[in-house]
């Protein structure tokens, strides 16, 4: 895509503003204070529609949906005053807008790009490229947009949307919601779900009660890039680290290879149904720390977002608008891991799921009030599905999304991306060092013994 060329930038702001308001930002919201980036691969339903009458529709929706989504076209803001709240961030829903770039690419099409479900590709960074500006590295963090957008038209009429976007916004759930009615919107109907941006129902008891240890957790080293929940930043140290050449991987695991793994686990488990994903996270647990070399006496966790929207007292309310994931986890020492049968790892990822009820989740929210909170560092790592979340199919009128995916993959994270219509199955995504991967995927791959 060397002949990228930025078409034109603005910048959307709400078609009406209501009263100005300030934003609550729960504790969840607040360690994730960081920005993703994304990109949806979109395929034409027509070749006849010009780009422009693709970025017209689009910005014009964008202003409708910014008047139910207030939030997403504010900037954050400290709280004021004195007391345990001051510092805290906030979102000021001032309506000063989100920023939109149209892109295209006169000679690229979509298929050029190879697998599309595999980032950390140098073409996928592009698809933000316009959005990475001098000018909004030099921004402080209550200048930046909390949510970027870049629409690329390639040669072919397919479309790419780049998002760069504040997480503390919306967890995945909501972002797929938010998604379909932006789509609904651009085809010119109404939005289908009703978004409710109150956090409250994830504010901190008073005074705070822990109740569980929360080993999904560690309190920040000065080295750390975090952000305290009063929402101070943590400045991060330079630490040198040697060169490691990485490689990022695609892993296709068929039904097949999912239903084996899940009837070896329920011969010699503890339960009597297991899901996919406790099988799934069971075997990436085992197969990525011995890959790692994580030593034999130290403890290994893997660490896995769950949504508590129906798990906390009372439910939060349909369409909820925020971050309702809080970190299960699994934890356990290398020696275990090696010599134990797989279906006890199976066990722990299945508690790591179960004790996630209401009061967990409410003494996960006051520990965050009472530390500052990272997920866990140490020998983890984080698995994500995003098999489920639901993007694939979402119309906008001009084109319909075949798959979502992170433009990188970071360190330290495993996606759960989903396989094909005819095949079934999934697909996992990771980076490691280049050899850790070849012993990775051989683990991944192996028969678990009866």
């Amino acid at each position: 895509m060397e002949d990228l060329e930025l078409v034109e930038k603005h910048v959307i702001v709400p078609e009406t503003l209501l009263n100005g308001r300030r934003l609550f930002l729960s504790n969840i919201d607040l360690t994730l204070v960081t920005y993703l980036e994304t990109v949806s691969f979109i395929e034409p339903t027509s070749n006849d529609i010009s780009f422009a009458e693709i970025c017209s529709s689009f910005y014009r929706s964008l202003r409708r949906i910014l008047v139910s989504y207030d939030f997403m076209a504010g900037r954050l803001i400290h709280q004021a005053g004195e007391g345990e709240n001051a510092g805290r961030f906030e979102i000021d829903c001032n309506g000063e807008g989100v920023v939109v770039v149209a892109a295209t690419t006169s000679t690229s099409k979509m298929s050029q790009l190879g697998e599309l479900r595999c980032p950390n590709k140098p073409e996928f960074k592009k698809l933000v490229s316009f959005l990475h500006n001098e000018e909004w590295m030099n921004l402080e963090i209550k200048d930046k947009p909390l949510l970027l957008l870049q629409l690329t038209r390639f040669q072919c009429g397919g479309v790419a949307l780049a998002s760069l976007s504040n997480h503390c916004t919306l967890d995945g759930t909501a972002i797929q919601e938010f998604i379909v009615n932006l789509a609904s919107l651009t085809r010119g109907d109404d939005l289908v779900i009703q978004p409710n941006s109150d956090r409250s129902i994830f504010k901190a008891r008073n005074p705070p009660r822990i109740s569980h240890p929360h080993f999904e957790y560690s309190i920040p080293k000065v080295s750390d890039t975090s952000f305290s929940i009063p929402g101070s930043i943590l400045i991060p140290a330079i630490i040198k680290q040697p060169f490691l050449k990485t490689t990022t991987k695609l892993v296709y695991l068929s039904e097949s290879w999912i239903s084996n793994l899940k009837s070896l686990a329920q011969r010699d488990g503890k339960f009597m149904k297991y899901t996919t994903f406790h099988v799934l996270a069971a075997k990436l647990w085992k197969a990525r720390s011995i890959a790692t070399q994580v030593p034999d006496e130290c403890i290994s966790t893997v660490l896995f977002p769950i949504d508590v929207r129906r798990k906390i007292v009372p439910r939060a309310p349909k369409g909820f608008a925020g971050n309702a994931l809080i970190p299960g986890f699994a934890r356990s020492d290398m020696n275990r891991i090696k010599t134990e049968k797989f279906s006890a790892l199976v066990d722990e990822v299945h508690k790591g799921v179960e004790r996630v009820d209401d009061e967990y989740v409410k003494s996960n929210i006051d520990w965050l009030e009472m530390n500052r909170g990272v997920p866990c560092r140490e020998n983890s790592f984080s698995v994500v599905v995003w098999s489920k979340l639901g993007f694939e199919g979402v119309d906008f009128g001009w084109g319909r999304i075949t798959n979502v995916v992170p433009v990188e993959i970071k360190p330290g994270l495993v996606i759960v991306l989903p396989g094909d219509k005819e095949g079934g199955g999934i697909y996992v995504c990771l980076e490691l060092p280049s050899e850790q991967m070849e012993d990775f995927y051989k683990l991944m791959m192996a028969k678990e013994e009866e």
